[in-house]
């Protein structure tokens, strides 16, 4: 079994400081690049989050302050992770609710320019959440007969992620072997800045996801509460939130200029 790709896809897995979008940092990042003609690429990279790593969070992923003491920091390694999945389409475990909104704030924080218009995502867990609804370590045993004997390592959780999304494949004849139809069927909700504080209703509209103001139109929102927007940007909201939200305010202003 192999993926049915138009354009290369990007397993990848983040290990973190922490589960906060907004303020925690990477620590490990690891990416496996799928060709369409079947070409492999794989990189790893320890990075210094320029912050401490809490001892709970290496208690989970065992990366320490000493062992990313001496590594580069993300904003040096910004340019180079981005050139490795421009163009790409993105895949990973619990991806779309976690590791795309961090590595979307880590590479603006750095400023890179990131987006998701020309590119869909594939959430391998959803996936499985919805045939199994179980761990990746179960479902790397379940799907593949293997143990994950190396679990919260980057590079292993991103090697058997990929495993598990072929095996998927392979066991539901239902899956399309299709990235674009499987991104669509591993979307939980059909959110617009990753992190669902804004999303679109069943007109396609965008809401607030969140709030006294949860359901309601963006735009209705912006254009009867202007302060609202200023609000919103001077929060501690994710920055691709608020890049989100400032074109959608762009995109009405240069429809009435139009």
């Amino acid at each position: 079994m192999e993926l049915n790709l138009s354009k290369p896809i990007c397993f990848f897995d983040l290990e973190t400081t922490g589960t906060n979008i907004a303020t925690d940092r990477i620590v490990e990042l690891a990416i496996l690049k799928i060709h369409p003609n079947g070409n492999k690429e794989s990189k790893t990279w320890l990075v210094n989050p320029g912050m401490p790593i809490p001892p709970e969070a290496s208690a989970i992923h065992g990366i320490t302050d000493e062992k990313v003491a001496g590594e580069p920091t993300f904003p040096e390694l910004a340019r180079e992770v981005y050139q490795m999945i421009q163009g790409c389409d993105l895949a990973g475990f619990n991806s779309n609710r976690f590791d795309i909104p961090l590595l979307a704030e880590e590479l603006l924080r750095a400023g890179v320019d990131f987006d998701m218009k020309n590119a869909v995502a594939v959430d391998v867990q959803t996936i499985f959440h919805k045939m199994e609804k179980r761990t990746l370590g179960a479902a790397y045993q379940f799907y593949c007969g293997k143990d994950l004997t190396d679990a919260h390592s980057a590079t292993a959780d991103t090697q058997a992620t990929y495993e598990v999304l072929l095996s998927q494949l392979e066991r539901y004849p239902e899956l399309t072997n299709n990235v674009r139809e499987l991104a669509a069927f591993s979307t939980q909700n059909e959110t617009v800045d990753f992190a669902g504080f804004i999303r679109r209703d069943e007109n396609g509209e965008e809401v607030f996801g969140f709030g006294k103001h949860k359901g309601r139109s963006v735009l209705e929102v912006l254009e009867q509460e202007p302060g609202y927007f200023g609000w919103m940007l001077n929060a501690d909201f994710p920055l691709y939130t608020k890049k989100v939200l400032t074109q959608i305010k762009l995109s009405k202003l240069n429809n009435k200029l139009g």
